[in-house]
């Protein structure tokens, strides 16, 4: 004979339900209305979820009856869905941001752990976004929490590129990303209808970026990787004066003319005191399948021209962090949603993408260096 569950039983097993949008469990959220054990081991479990129509709430109700079915003695699950009430969400809102009720720009804090990235190029086509995705990817792959701004506010294609089949939920006035390969992804396509242009100035361009920054949940990330608009515009500014930590990447293809553009658009640290993490050039070279003879289709050397050229104008090193091979999969890969990376990582391109991200992320975060802030009990001598 069974026995009977016990109400902390059936607690402990919702708290190894996570939340889909804020990866917290769902006790930990205050998501958890009731918990009734019937007659029999029918367990009634009435669950709060943050907004009305949550795209997520299939997927909550599975995981919470799959949780506590495994708790011995149960035999059936009830999950009766409700809605919080304003109150509970502001209240929610507040612990997400750890009690703090004004809008700030986490990674933007001094003490923040967050390696924050802004990926730039000079001019368009150089696979800029490709690489973006695919390094975000690498580095969640390793084991990183990572993000991603897509910040090329009229060339939006980061979504598309990581799969991103969800949308942005919003809780109050912040907004949970939605998350595609272990990556959460915010980008302004996700706030236009259809495949409409984004037609904005300056001023309001910052302000979309300060709302990705400051108004999205991007909980405690390891990595921050930003793709900019090509050129020196007014993004690239914005980002220096929300983010002046961020190091910049810079993304070239062998091509003389587009290293002179790319060398430009890293130049732009020297005014706005950011430091230049390295140059990464794309489409080095095409590798003819069965002889693996290298073909250099845009030409040699832009990549270390453009890390030897900043390297002399900012007066600090600036190393060329890789040079990427031209491999159809790699466009592929991307129209599929499938970061070639992760689709075929043996690959010559994924095998440079991967090194390049494992050089960027270095160590896993610890505590070695950080102020704790503990101080002796007693005076001490």
């Amino acid at each position: 004979m069974s026995s009977t569950p016990t109400t902390e039983q059936v607690n402990a097993a919702l708290a190894t339900v996570q939340d889909p949008e804020i990866h917290r469990p769902i006790t930990d959220l205050d998501m958890v209305k009731s918990v009734e054990i019937a007659d029999g081991g029918v367990v009634n479990v009435g669950i709060y979820l943050t907004v009305a129509g949550c795209p997520m709430k299939g997927r909550i109700e599975s995981d919470v009856t799959n949780a506590v079915s495994k708790v011995a003695g149960v035999t059936g699950v009830n999950v009766e869905l409700d809605v919080m009430s304003d109150e509970q969400r502001k209240a929610l809102q507040t612990k997400l941001k750890g009690g703090q009720e004004d809008k700030e720009i986490p990674f933007a804090k001094p003490n923040s752990l967050t390696k924050v990235y802004a990926v730039a190029s000079g001019k368009g086509g150089v696979g800029k976004s490709s690489v973006t995705v695919n390094l975000a990817a690498a580095m969640a792959d390793l084991g990183h929490k990572v993000g991603v701004v897509d910040a090329d506010i009229y060339g939006h294609s980061v979504p598309r590129m990581l799969g991103v089949s969800g949308h942005p939920t919003k809780v109050e006035d912040m907004i949970m990303p939605p998350t595609s390969h272990g990556i959460k992804v915010i980008s302004v396509g996700m706030f236009t209808q259809g495949n409409q242009p984004v037609v904005w100035r300056g001023p309001m361009l910052h302000r979309a970026l300060q709302q990705f920054l400051s108004d999205v949940f991007w909980g405690d990330l390891d990595i921050l990787l930003m793709d900019l608009p090509p050129g020196t515009g007014d993004i690239a500014i914005s980002v220096a004066q929300l983010l002046p930590s961020a190091e910049i990447l810079v993304v070239t293809t062998p091509q003389q003319a587009a290293a002179e553009v790319a060398e430009r658009a890293g130049a732009i640290s020297g005014q706005t005191h950011q430091r230049v993490a390295g140059v990464i050039e794309n489409m080095s070279y095409f590798v003819t399948p069965g002889t693996g003879e290298r073909t250099h289709l845009f030409g040699e050397g832009g990549g270390q021209r453009v890390a030897d050229g900043l390297t002399q104008s900012l007066g600090a090193q600036v190393p060329l962090l890789g040079q990427v091979p031209l491999d159809m999969r790699l466009r592929e890969s991307s129209d599929e949603g499938q970061p070639l990376v992760l689709s075929e990582p043996s690959t010559d391109a994924s095998q440079v993408l991967s090194g390049i991200a494992g050089d960027l992320v270095g160590k896993p975060r610890g505590l070695s260096g950080m102020q704790l802030g503990v101080t002796p009990i007693g005076g001490g001598r």
